[in-house]
C-alpha cells in the first residue's frame, strides 16, 4: 500500500522520515494536524482533545508521531487531498508561532541547530523578529543579499540559516521606512531574502516553507520587479510540489514563464534565463505528478529558451540556478528519476561536466540527482560512490533529511558496500 502526506499537508518524503524515526515532530500542532489530516481518532494515538494539557503531554505526543503514520497506513490507505485542507495547511503554516515556534525559544532553536538543522534560527526569527535598524545605505543590503547568497551557492546552510534572520530584518526594516523606487527595491531585496529562506526551508523539509514562499510572492510583486516574481514564483511552486499539489505548481510555472515575453522586441538574456528556468522547475514538477508527456514538453521547451540565450552572455538566471545547457542536462536526470525511467537518465548524467555548472549547490544537485539514478537501477555501489561525491564537495548537503533517507534505504541492499555503516553514523543517516 503506498502511503501519501498530502492529506495532512507533508510531503511524501516527509511522512516516510517521521515513520522511520529519521524526523522528530517538534511540535504538538503539527502532531495532532498530521493525526486530523489521515482521520486517526487522536484517542487511538494517546492524545487527547483538551489543549489545555497539551505542553503537560508533549513528550508522548512527540513519541507518537511515528505511531500516527504507521498507523495512518492501515486506517487511511489511499492518498487524499482537497483544496480545503491546503487552505488549513497554508493556514497553520502562516500561523506556525502557535505551533512549531511558540514556546521553544531560543534554548530549542540551539537544540535543533546542533542536531543538524540549519534552517532552526530562521525558524524562530519568523515568529519572534530579530529587531535591526534600517539602513541607508543599499549597498549595505546589496552586500548582506550577496553573502546570504554566496552561502546558499556554495552549500553553506548552516552559515545560510544564521544570516537570513538578520538580512530579512534589515531587509523589512529598510522597506517600512522608504517610499518610492528606493521602497521597491528594498522589496525586492526582502523577496529575494525569503526566496532563499525557502529554499533552505525546502532542503531541510520545514513546514515554513509555505510562509517564506507566501512572504516572497508578497515582497516580489509588491517590487513590480519581473525577476524577483519569477524567482518567488519558482519557490512557491517547489512548495506546492513537495505538499502533493504539482498540477496547480505547473500551471503557476508554466503562466509565469509565459507572462516573461510580453514584451515588445527582442527578450533580453535575463527574460530568456528565466524563463528557462520556471521551465525546468515545471518540467520536473509534472514528471513527480505522472505526467510523462507533459514533463517532455516543457524540458523541450526550456532546452531551446536555453539555446536562445547567445554564448558567452547567459546572466545569472533565476536567484539560485542557472539556465545553462548543462543545468538543463541536470533537469533531463531528475525529470527521468521522477518519472521512474532511470535508464534515460544514465546518457545525461555521463554528459554532465560537473565544473560547468553555477555553483557547488548546483554540483550537489546533479550527484544527488545521479545518486538518485543510480539507486533507482539497482545499483548500489554508484549510489554509494556519488553519496561520497557528495560529502567531498558538500559536507552539509549529505546530511540533508533526503539524503540521510536515501543513505538508510542502501544500507538493507543486497550489496557489501565497505564502509557504508560508518558514512551513514557521519552524515547522520543512522545513530552513532
Amino acid at each position: 500500500m503506498r502511503r501519501s502526506g498530502p492529506s495532512s499537508g507533508l510531503a511524501q518524503s516527509d511522512v516516510s522520515e517521521i515513520e522511520r524515526g529519521l524526523r522528530l515532530v517538534q511540535s504538538v500542532e503539527v502532531l495532532i494536524r498530521i493525526a486530523t489530516g489521515l482521520n486517526i481518532p487522536l484517542a487511538l494515538l494517546g492524545l487527547t482533545d483538551a489543549r489545555s494539557t497539551a505542553d503537560a503531554d508533549a513528550p508522548k505526543m512527540r513519541r507518537s508521531a511515528a505511531v500516527a503514520v504507521r498507523t495512518a497506513a492501515r486506517v487511511a490507505g489511499a492518498e487524499q487531498e482537497d483544496d480545503v485542507r491546503r487552505r488549513e495547511f497554508m493556514a497553520g503554516a502562516l500561523g506556525l508561532g502557535a505551533g512549531m515556534i511558540a514556546g521553544t525559544g531560543s534554548e530549542t532553536a540551539g537544540a535543533q541547530a546542533a542536531a543538524g538543522n540549519p534552517a532552526a534560527a530562521m525558524e524562530l526569527a519568523l515568529f519572534e523578529p530579530t529587531t535591526v535598524p534600517a539602513t541607508q545605505r543599499p549597498a549595505d543590503l546589496s552586500d548582506a543579499l550577496s553573502a546570504a547568497r554566496s552561502a546558499f551557492a556554495d552549500a553553506r546552510y548552516a552559515d545560510l540559516g544564521g544570516a537570513l534572520p538578520s538580512l530579512i530584518a534589515m531587509a523589512e526594516a529598510t522597506r517600512d521606512g522608504a517610499d518610492g523606487h528606493r521602497r521597491e527595491r528594498a522589496q525586492a531585496v526582502v523577496a529575494r531574502s525569503y526566496v532563499l529562506a525557502t529554499e533552505l526551508a525546502v532542503k531541510q523539509h520545514s513546514e515554513v516553507a509555505w510562509a517564506t514562499a507566501d512572504r516572497a510572492l508578497t515582497a516580489a510583486r509588491a517590487s513590480g520587479d519581473p525577476q524577483s516574481i519569477s524567482e518567488a514564483a519558482r519557490v512557491l511552486a517547489i512548495t506546492m510540489r513537495r505538499a502533493g499539489r504539482s498540477r496547480a505548481a505547473v500551471d503557476l510555472l508554466a503562466r509565469t514563464a509565459s507572462s516573461l515575453e510580453t514584451e515588445k522586441g527582442t527578450p533580453t538574456v535575463e527574460t530568456l534565463a528565466a524563463k528557462a528556468c520556471l521551465l525546468m522547475t515545471a518540467a520536473y514538477t509534472a514528471a513527480s505528478g505522472g505526467r510523462r508527456s507533459t514533463a517532455l514538453d516543457l524540458l523541450q521547451e526550456a532546452e531551446e529558451t536555453s539555446g536562445r540565450i547567445p554564448a558567452g552572455g547567459e546572466p545569472s538566471g533565476l536567484f539560485t540556478i542557472s539556465a545553462s545547457p548543462t543545468e538543463c542536462a541536470v533537469y533531463r536526470i531528475s525529470t527521468y528519476n521522477a518519472l521512474g525511467t532511470p535508464d534515460d537518465a544514465v546518457p545525461f548524467a555521463r554528459r554532465v561536466i560537473p565544473a560547468q555548472l553555477a555553483s557547488t549547490q548546483r554540483v550537489a544537485r546533479y550527484l544527488t540527482d545521479t545518486a538518485r539514478m543510480w539507486h533507482q537501477i539497482g545499483d548500489g555501489p554508484r549510489t554509494y560512490s556519488a553519496l561520497r561525491a557528495i560529502e567531498r564537495r558538500a559536507p552539509e548537503e549529505v546530511r540533508r533529511p533526503a539524503l540521510r533517507a536515501l543513505t538508510n534505504d542502501l544500507l538493507y541492499t543486497p550489496q557489501s558496500l565497505p564502509g557504508l555503516r560508518e558514512f551513514a553514523v557521519r552524515t547522520g543517516a543512522v545513530p552513532a
